[in-house]
């Protein structure tokens, strides 16, 4: 069945075939470019497959770039009756990369709530992965910071804002870019054009606290990556990575290569593409060699 992308983008930013993967009576739609090593790429709120387009579009050539839109983001549709709670995010997720994909392995790219929404996957089939880069994200009980926040977003003002005002996807979101300009904006405002399409963005902020546990058990459930080659890009504006996540982070991977970017914010993947490009190509380099070695 075909189907139509619910908005337009501009096709030089974006300029990737669509693909759909029907589930549950909804189309999830995601990127799927270039042959090779599969690079699974992961967003979180509000953000969509479009946060990754210049990392995809310079290195589909070298490897198989797959990046997909969370139920209710980007060109997803909005299932019936869902939740938008990172579990059940996960489920779609999961359905995604092994039923309809069929990935035997792949290198992990996870920001925001991809973070521990693929983690909580990966940790429970840790022979699929082959690599890690990891920006920007948690997988544990969130610290004061995170609590706050939740709380605010959590709070009939903060759930009016997001709702009614958009709020997440252009204040919030402009606020947590280094460099943005006006097409790019648009195409982070445009997936939410209604107060119901906006639930997706409103249930993240409170799930923050009310994930606990979930969050807990994905990090009791680190240790399955311990030898993964890993890469950490932490964008240093961000107020969220702070000396002591980062340090959490490395004492899980204490091998990891880590990038700091002073110019760089919350959402990195817009900031400094560049080190992404740099971080998948090392964990390529070292998982091509290891593959090869298997032959």
């Amino acid at each position: 069945m075909s189907r139509q992308r619910p908005f337009t983008v501009d096709a030089g930013e974006y300029p990737f075939n669509s693909h759909w993967f029907e589930h549950n009576g909804s189309a999830m739609h995601y990127v799927d470019e270039g042959k090779g090593i599969p690079v699974v790429m992961c967003h979180g709120n509000p953000t969509w497959s479009y946060l990754y387009r210049n990392i995809i579009k310079v290195l589909s050539p070298e490897c198989r770039c797959i990046a997909y839109d969370l139920p209710g983001f980007g060109f997803s549709e909005h299932p019936a009756g869902y939740g938008y709670t990172p579990q059940e995010h996960a489920e779609w997720v999961e359905a995604l990369l092994f039923e309809h994909l069929k990935l035997d392995n792949f290198i992990l790219v996870a920001q925001d709530w991809g973070g521990p929404i693929s983690l909580s996957i990966v940790t429970r089939c840790p022979d699929k992965v082959l690599g890690m880069v990891i920006s920007t994200t948690w997988a544990w009980a969130p610290s004061r910071t995170y609590r706050i926040f939740s709380a605010l977003m959590g709070s009939r003002l903060g759930q009016y804002l997001i709702l009614q005002r958009n709020f997440f996807a252009t204040t919030m979101l402009s606020m947590l870019l280094g460099k943005k300009t006006k097409s790019m904006l648009k195409a982070y405002a445009d997936p939410f054009p209604t107060p119901a399409s906006r639930m997706g963005t409103a249930v993240f902020p409170r799930q923050i606290v009310a994930a606990t546990p979930w969050l807990e058990k994905i990090e009791s459930r680190l240790h399955t990556l311990a030898g993964k080659p890993v890469e950490f890009v932490f964008g240093l504006k961000d107020i969220g990575t702070r000396p002591a996540d980062m340090a959490k982070w490395l004492s899980h991977f204490p091998d990891a290569g880590v990038q700091k970017i002073a110019r760089a914010n919350h959402f990195t993947q817009e900031d400094c593409p560049e080190n992404y490009v740099i971080a998948i190509r090392k964990i390529l380099a070292k998982v091509s060699g290891d593959l090869a070695g298997q032959i």
